[in-house]
């Protein structure tokens, strides 16, 4: 005799699926909208095709700026990852300090974004700011208002001070998953300390590696707020990534049909790395399972 299924669970998932809609897919469709129509005003439309995304490709600002983009989560991904995976190492596994390092670790991450970026544009300032003060009182010629080595400096340091505990947390989180008989049996074999790091722990934890690298180039690749708030993109565009050329796209030049273009092929790329490292991870669970 056959089953009968209950559908009657899809009411719960309803509400759901209609705030998605509202939240994203409604505001997609309008993107993809400009995307392939212009306006003379008058909010009168007519269809443009893929006459935008051209221009969008073909732009040498937005080539400098992706440039800029993937050379800034290049340099963080290949800071944050081994400082991460170094400091989760170092923090005790239990007792009273494992948990004082583990709220310390995580008050970072409790800091908004534009409060990050105001605390340090103030800190790198040379008048008023600690870092860039004490710089200066070292003979350092220090203005990252000005050059834009010292703004790279300052936005990838500011990166890396707000981020790093993600990275730190979830290497943690691995670290804590690994069997003690695996450690027992590292100690009768009388391994190093590096071949304990090199065959147990770090092979536990490729899974929560991989979601930190995701996570992180995932964010770094759309940063936008710190700094904008830091250095506003400047100076010149050293620091201009594509969040930033895109937002004074759409809202400094109000050019909605490029800006739209622009977006859509910014979200395809996020969305594509995000399938590939989600491939990855499937594919290194099921050869763990085997």
């Amino acid at each position: 005799m056959d089953k009968v299924q209950n559908n009657k669970a899809w009411f719960l998932v309803l509400p759901v699926l209609v705030l998605v809609a509202f939240s994203a897919v409604i505001p997609l469709m309008t993107v993809v909208n400009y995307a392939v129509q212009d306006t003379f005003g008058n909010n009168v439309f007519f269809w443009h095709g893929l006459g935008w995304f051209q221009d969008v490709l073909t732009d040498d600002r937005i080539h400098g700026a992706l440039g800029r983009q993937l050379a800034f989560s290049a340099i963080i991904l290949a800071i944050q990852i081994p400082l991460g995976i170094a400091v989760a190492l170092c923090m005790p596994k239990r007792g009273l300090w494992a948990s004082v390092c583990l709220v310390l670790m995580a008050l970072p991450l409790l800091i908004p974004w534009n409060v990050v970026g105001t605390i340090w544009q103030i800190l790198g300032r040379t008048d008023i700011g600690l870092l860039g003060y004490s710089l200066s009182e070292l003979g350092i010629e220090w203005n990252y208002a000005r050059n834009g080595l010292h703004a790279w400096v300052i936005v990838v340091v500011m990166d890396v001070w707000h981020w790093t505990s993600l990275v730190a947390l979830l290497a943690y989180a691995g670290l804590q998953s690994i069997p003690q008989a695996y450690y027992q049996a590292a100690k009768i074999d009388q391994a190093s300390r590096w071949k304990v790091f090199r065959h147990i722990e770090l092979p536990k934890m490729q899974g929560v590696l991989l979601i930190a690298i995701l996570l992180r180039f995932m964010d770094s690749f759309m940063i936008y707020t710190e700094p904008f708030v830091v250095t506003g993109g400047g100076p010149g565009s050293a620091t201009s990534f594509l969040s930033i050329d895109l937002v004074k796209m759409a809202l400094g030049q109000f050019d909605l049909g490029p800006a739209a273009a622009f977006s859509l092929m910014y979200f395809l790329v996020i969305l594509l790395v995000s399938w590939v490292f989600y491939t990855v991870m499937t594919n290194l669970d099921k050869a763990e399972g085997k």
